[in-house]
């Protein structure tokens, strides 16, 4: 069995949820890969991200999120609302974690509290998954027509860059 990684580097807006169309980038890589067939698998190690498979949307909002991006963010704002101060019902972070971010000596964490005011974006993140794991066959994934693959950044407090690894198996 072959095995052929990558690193997609994906830039969040840092104003609200980012939704990256990446079905293009995964295609190239399986074709670089040169495994026939195996499976995909398209995953984040950011636990504010999530990767899912969904329908592409040709009609988008002004901000460019497709209609079916801006419907689940509606919902997902009714049952888990953003926490934006600490006086929120959110008991994440935490004094301790706090603490404890606070001490890092990592340039992806600054030394700002403000900027981990995102319990929210971790419950969302946990509901939807970390990855998505896809058949390959004939080096060709097995999407559908209309079926593409997302990367989501629900953290909406600064822009940063974020990883999405992939890794295609099989012979």
């Amino acid at each position: 069995m072959k095995t052929y990684t990558k690193d997609l580097v994906l830039t969040s807006n840092g104003q609200r949820v980012s939704y990256h169309n990446i079905t293009e980038q995964v295609k190239a890589a399986v074709a670089e890969s040169g495994i026939n067939n195996g499976l995909c698998v398209v995953q984040s190690p950011h636990t504010t991200c999530s990767v899912i498979f969904e329908e592409y949307v040709h009609d988008t909002d002004f901000n460019g999120d497709e209609f079916l991006q801006v419907d689940l963010n509606r919902i997902l704002d009714k049952i888990i609302p953003r926490e934006l101060s600490e006086e929120t019902n959110y008991r994440y972070p935490g004094p301790k974690h706090l603490e404890f971010l606070m001490s890092l000596d990592d340039p992806n964490y600054p030394c700002d509290p403000g900027t981990i005011l995102n319990g929210d974006a971790h419950i969302r993140a946990s509901l939807f998954g970390a990855s998505e794991t896809f058949i390959l066959r004939e080096q060709q994934l097995q999407i559908g027509s209309v079926g593409y693959i997302y990367f989501i950044d629900f953290d909406q407090n600064r822009q940063r860059n974020r990883k999405c690894q992939l890794m295609v198996l099989g012979e």
